[in-house]
């Protein structure tokens, strides 16, 4: 089966939602991905297989040099297939054409073989305060 990759791909609400849940626990039932998206986001990465959303990532940025990853989840039974990796890469691909000369992310501990490893980012000091 193909996977196909589409940068500020059409995104749909529900099966975004769905896709999210399945990763991350179920997202506030009112969200308005397109939205979101749309009005934050520098752009975003979709996977397909047969027209279905099977990954997604969101690009995000300050305006200038400096991109974030947000969201990065792939379904469940898709996972360890080199999508996530595919969509990392197309993100960092497309906020390079932006001008971006950083790309973000942070992430669990158990993901650092992922962004570490398959992905090349490389660790660094940061700070996250509760808000």
């Amino acid at each position: 089966m193909t996977i196909t990759y589409e940068w500020r791909g059409d995104v749909d609400d529900a099966a975004l939602s769905a896709l999210h849940a399945e990763g991350f626990g179920p997202p506030s039932p009112d969200v308005d991905w397109r939205e979101r998206v749309r009005r934050h986001s520098l752009g975003w990465v979709c996977a397909r297989a047969d027209g279905d959303l099977v990954g997604f990532v969101n690009v995000v940025w300050d305006g200038g040099g400096h991109a974030f990853l947000l969201d990065t989840v792939v379904a469940g039974d898709r996972r360890r297939s080199g999508i996530g990796a595919e969509l990392v890469a197309e993100a960092a691909r497309r906020a390079r054409e932006a001008g971006c000369v950083w790309l973000h992310v942070d992430f669990e501990d158990d993901l650092r073989p992922f962004y570490l490893d398959a992905c090349g980012f490389r660790p660094t000091t940061a700070g996250l305060l509760a808000l």
